[in-house]
């Protein structure tokens, strides 16, 4: 049902390509407008928000979460992915080399410090101005 062999990488030509095919074949491309692929990415992003929305802070591995939530959670970011790379496919941005550009960038932007450097045994947190800022 997947389409490719277990073990197999998922990359993001593959995504793309398969979009691009379920779009076709649908005959959605009309519809596939950069306006309306932001739109419905922003829509998708509502819902995976909505998951999330009275959790509270949640520890990373989802360990208190039931399985059928994990796979809701997969299935409301693959929403995500798929739109994204969609919207990158049709504005023609390789998606991959721009994501790899924007990491340089950040490195430039946030260099490593000797202190980040060090062994420290407390667990550091980011703040909402930290973290505005890396986008």
């Amino acid at each position: 049902m997947t389409g490719f062999a277990e073990g197999e990488n998922v990359t993001l030509d593959l995504l793309k390509n398969k979009m691009a095919e379920f779009a076709k074949a649908r005959n959605w491309d009309q519809f596939h407008s950069p306006r309306n692929l932001l739109l419905a990415l922003v829509c998708e992003v509502g819902e995976l928000s909505e998951i999330f929305q009275w959790k509270g802070e949640v520890p990373k591995g989802l360990p208190d979460w039931k399985e059928e939530e994990k796979q809701h959670l997969g299935e409301e970011l693959s929403d995500v992915l798929l739109y994204l790379v969609r919207l990158s496919d049709i504005c023609g941005v390789d998606l991959g080399k721009a994501a790899l550009r924007k990491v340089e960038l950040n490195a430039i932007k946030y260099p490593v410090s000797q202190k980040q450097l060090q062994t420290t045994t407390t667990t550091a947190t980011a703040t909402n101005e930290e973290i505005a800022q890396m986008g």
